[in-house]
């Protein structure tokens, strides 16, 4: 993940830390943030196109799977573990919000760009990163929008 974030051209650390940061609740008390300062990476899948989605959403947010349907014009629904895994690298648990194996639509919840900095997973349940929800948007070229 670092290789990927340096390719990108930004300078942020990954961290490895010993306790897990697989959910939001887990990240924060990790890190030692708001629960809404933690960045979840939720691959979906459309339903008709079976196109992999990711929306990333702020850890105190739950994503409003019908209002991402409508602005995609096609309904998402919630991938399983394999569909994932093909689409990003990476198990559910540690989706960071780049350096997936296949492009991906992404959308970005609005919520995020109220904190400074946000964390996000980086590869795996332990990892993680610090980055400022502005770089975020560019990193990823995502559609900031209400996800909730």
């Amino acid at each position: 993940m670092q290789d990927a974030l340096h390719a990108l051209g930004f300078d942020y650390s990954v961290e490895e830390l010993p306790d897990s940061t697989r959910t939001a609740a887990e990240a924060a008390q990790a890190v030692g943030c708001q629960v809404g300062q933690i960045v979840k990476s939720l691959v979906f899948m459309t339903r008709r196109s079976q196109r992999p989605i990711l929306v990333i959403a702020s850890g105190a947010n739950r994503v409003n799977e019908q209002s991402i349907g409508q602005l995609l014009g096609e309904a998402i629904e919630k991938a399983d573990a394999e569909f994932i895994r093909q689409a990003t690298g990476f198990a559910i648990g540690g989706v960071p919000p780049v350096g997936h194996a296949t492009q991906l639509e992404t959308w970005i919840d609005e919520d995020l760009l109220c904190f400074d900095p946000v964390w996000a997973a980086a590869g795996t349940p332990n990892a993680v990163f610090a980055l400022a929800p502005q770089d975020l948007v560019t990193m990823t070229d995502g559609r900031v929008v209400c996800v909730k």
